[in-house]
């Protein structure tokens, strides 16, 4: 059984040394403190524009759906009727599309494009690293058949090299 906690405590230390949770700590903070940008963008900017189109803030668009919504001034709750309020949920979906744009736009567009250049990078040196190749297959050939022809035929034909004072 201290087997099993020795191996269970191992095994969380190397998946905290590994690396990837320092980066994905660093992630959440910095993806938390931008949250917090984009909403105060969406509270302070857009939702008094689009409530500039209306009567109020954004997020005070609400509807009643069973019977007229009586609000408690004191509290601000609701002490008659069901209220929905949808403005809110609209004024989360704009905070959550200018979240997924910015991440989009500012993080991987670019780092699709920078991966792509890698790639065509990593495939053209590739090509010429295959054309080197085949360049030395080439010239090992042609050394091949100019000394085939030397000897005066096929390999292994007389088994003679000239000029090499072998039999002369």
């Amino acid at each position: 059984m201290s087997e099993k906690k020795v191996s269970l405590l191992e095994g969380f230390k190397a998946f905290l040394t590994r690396g990837n949770v320092i980066d994905l700590a660093v992630a959440v903070v910095i993806g938390a403190a931008f949250t917090q940008i984009v909403n105060s963008i969406v509270k302070g900017v857009i939702n008094p524009l689009v409530g500039a189109f209306g009567t109020k803030d954004l997020e005070a668009y609400s509807s009643c759906l069973k019977g007229p919504c009586v609000t408690d001034p004191k509290t601000g709750e609701a002490t008659e009727g069901i209220r929905i309020l949808w403005g809110s949920v609209l004024s989360a979906t704009l905070g959550f599309l200018i979240t997924a744009a910015v991440v989009y736009f500012l993080m991987v567009l670019p780092m699709a494009k920078y991966l792509a250049k890698r790639a065509a990078m990593q495939a053209a040196k590739d090509g010429v690293q295959e054309t080197l190749e085949v360049s030395e297959l080439e010239v090992l050939k042609e050394i091949r058949d100019t000394l085939v022809s030397q000897r005066g035929g096929p390999a292994g034909e007389t088994g003679k090299t000239p000029g090499r004072g072998h039999d002369e």
